[in-house]
């Protein structure tokens, strides 16, 4: 039986998954467990698409043909990284890409491989579900952390089930378009995409197992 503390040391963000669809059921009992999130004053800030079959076939296409026509994106909402990220963040970050790039051979040199890479975050690397976060633009701060437990309790509850995930920011490029598809309303804002479905055991990508800071550099203890 899958613990929490197996699912939270085990779970990975899969960028290659397998052609098998994931039953209606088990969505939703992964989303209504994940509704037991805390949220301050319990406001359950949290709003989720879930998307799959033809319509997500759609929404791919309609991604792609936007990105075509634009390729820096639909102008940000919010930056995914502070501009000039600083240390010792702009080392993980660019560890982490280059540790996942070398598991699929594209060296840094081969930006036309990288790129393409890149560009299956649009199709949600394959997996049979997407799922799409917002929230109303009237939050600040608190209700995005609210929002990223929720999404961690959906990602565990995955992983517990079998299943795998990849949170991906990467849709905020597409905002725009997103948003049209299903609807949002204006005062909604996406925060992200997640990719969600059984992960390919046999992919080399999902051998990536990225580092962890050491517990002294980040947890300070008095009293002890």
């Amino acid at each position: 039986m899958t613990t929490v503390t197996d699912a939270v040391r085990k779970r990975r963000s899969v960028r290659a998954f397998l052609d098998k669809p994931v039953p209606l059921e088990t969505l939703q009992d992964i989303l209504t467990t994940a509704g037991r999130s805390p949220s301050g004053a319990n406001l359950q800030p949290w709003q989720v698409h879930v998307v799959t079959g033809a319509p997500l076939a759609e929404l791919v296409q309609k991604a792609k043909a936007s990105l075509q026509e634009n390729p820096m994106g639909e102008g940000a909402e919010y930056d995914v990284y502070p501009p000039n990220l600083w240390e010792p963040y702009r080392s993980r970050r660019f560890k982490c890409g280059e540790d996942m790039y070398a598991t699929i051979g594209i060296t840094r040199d081969n930006k036309f491989g990288r790129l393409i890479q890149f560009s299956r975050n649009f199709e949600f690397f394959g997996a049979p579900v997407g799922l799409f976060f917002s929230l109303d633009r009237g939050f600040d701060r608190g209700q995005w952390a609210h929002l990223g437990m929720f999404m961690q309790s959906v990602m565990l509850l995955a992983h517990e089930r079998g299943l795998a995930t990849c949170p991906q920011e990467a849709w905020s490029a597409v905002h725009k378009t997103v948003g049209t598809f299903l609807n949002l309303p204006e005062n909604h804002l996406l925060y992200c995409g997640m990719a969600l479905g059984y992960a390919d055991p046999d992919a080399p990508i999902n051998s990536l197992v990225t580092d962890r800071a050491p517990l002294a550099d980040y947890v300070h203890f008095k009293g002890f």
